[in-house]
């Protein structure tokens, strides 16, 4: 079951395989000359598949995207050291401790010291976190990354420089924010 944001015939957002974002009547629709609502109107078009994929998450799975994204580092490198489970995620080390205190609390990760130095503690992933992985959705930036992935370079440019310019706008080039959704 597919749960991204599409737009309907009539131009209105609307959740595939759930509830109705956005519908006839609900909304009226943005005039296809007025550029800034539909701007305005697509960034919280994004923002709201961001909610509902984590809330499908948390539902779903009790899991949040940023712990299913160490799961899946930790599945694809093997055990790895805090510091390097960060790296892989681009999260810092002091929010990924958190994020690995959660995860083994629920079960899904382990901490073992190393067997070739034990002065290192590693994390892995336990049998209940590969079950979890096998059953949660593909995370929507896996999703994302392949779809913008198959664009053209020029066309990723474009889109780049284009959120960019908007990040920019908005004044929020100095917030610090991971490449991850």
């Amino acid at each position: 079951m597919s749960n991204s944001v599409q737009e309907n015939e009539k131009g209105h957002a609307s959740e595939t395989g759930g509830e109705v974002l956005l519908g006839p009547g609900v909304t009226p629709p943005v005039p296809k000359d007025s550029y800034e609502l539909r701007i305005l109107q697509s960034i919280r078009r994004i923002i709201r598949a961001v909610e509902i994929h984590s809330h499908k998450l948390a539902h779903e799975h009790e899991i949040t995207g940023p712990q299913l994204g160490c799961l899946l580092a930790l599945a694809k490198g093997g055990p790895l050291t805090i510091t390097q489970l960060a790296r892989m995620v681009y999260q810092s080390p002091s929010t990924v401790v958190g994020i690995v205190d959660r995860l083994t609390d629920k079960g899904l990760a382990l901490r073992e010291r190393s067997s070739k130095d034990r002065r290192l503690v590693q994390v892995c992933v336990t049998a209940a976190g590969e079950t979890l992985i096998a059953n949660a959705p593909s995370p929507l930036q896996k999703t994302l990354a392949e779809s913008l992935k198959n664009l053209p370079e020029l066309e990723q440019v474009s889109i780049t420089l284009a959120l960019e310019k908007v990040v920019d706008m908005m004044e929020a080039r100095k917030i610090e924010a991971p490449p991850v959704l």
